[in-house]
């Protein structure tokens, strides 16, 4: 059951994270645009991993256990690389910081209430504020630069980007508050 199609798609995710960060590191116009495109390409084995485990039915524990990891590596280390090379936009560290704890608080809230056998799924809220995150990122990855190269600097792609990331930063906040008070309920029941 590793090895089917939806688990490769998994490991394709984290095998991308390094080249993703070494072409943010180089920071020219070309490695922009490449890092751009294998984020892109991250982002459709996410989508794909988990709808093609469903349909084939290949779910499996290393396809449950990893999907998620893969999904915050992938966006963890990219926005520590961007902050650390300061690739980020102007105010563009703050929704960064509230991405990362929030992804760092939900998963400890989630391994605390599986030894319970509880699990938090997922909300929908929580999927767009996905996309808006990996949109967002998507973005700031190519840059202006990228806008230059491929001759559209007329599009404010940082610009863009950083809104985005604004906009995914405040779902980010409203759905790990849903989680977190999930959390305390079920702390609350407990703790009699």
């Amino acid at each position: 059951m590793f090895y089917n199609l939806p688990n490769c798609l998994t490991l394709s995710r984290i095998i991308i994270i390094p080249l993703v960060a070494v072409l943010v590191m180089v920071h020219k116009p070309v490695t922009d645009l490449l890092a751009c495109i294998l984020f892109i390409i991250a982002g459709i084995t996410d989508y794909l991993d988990g709808k093609l485990a469903r349909a084939w039915q290949q779910l499996s524990d290393f396809g449950k256990m990893f999907d998620p990891i893969a999904d915050k590596l992938l966006v963890g280390i990219i926005l520590i690389v961007m902050a650390g090379y300061d690739r980020l936009p102007y105010g563009g560290l703050i929704p960064a910081m509230i991405i990362l704890a929030r992804e760092i608080l939900v998963s400890g809230l989630r391994e605390y209430l599986s030894s319970f056998e509880i699990s938090l799924p997922v909300t929908k809220l929580a999927k767009w504020k996905t996309t808006f995150q990996m949109v967002a990122i998507g973005f700031l990855l190519a840059g202006d630069s990228s806008a230059e190269l491929l001759n559209i600097n007329w599009f404010p792609v940082n610009v863009i980007g950083s809104i985005l990331l604004w906009i995914a930063a405040i779902l980010t906040i409203i759905t790990g508050w849903g989680y977190i008070h999930t959390g305390i309920r079920f702390i609350n029941k407990t703790d009699f």
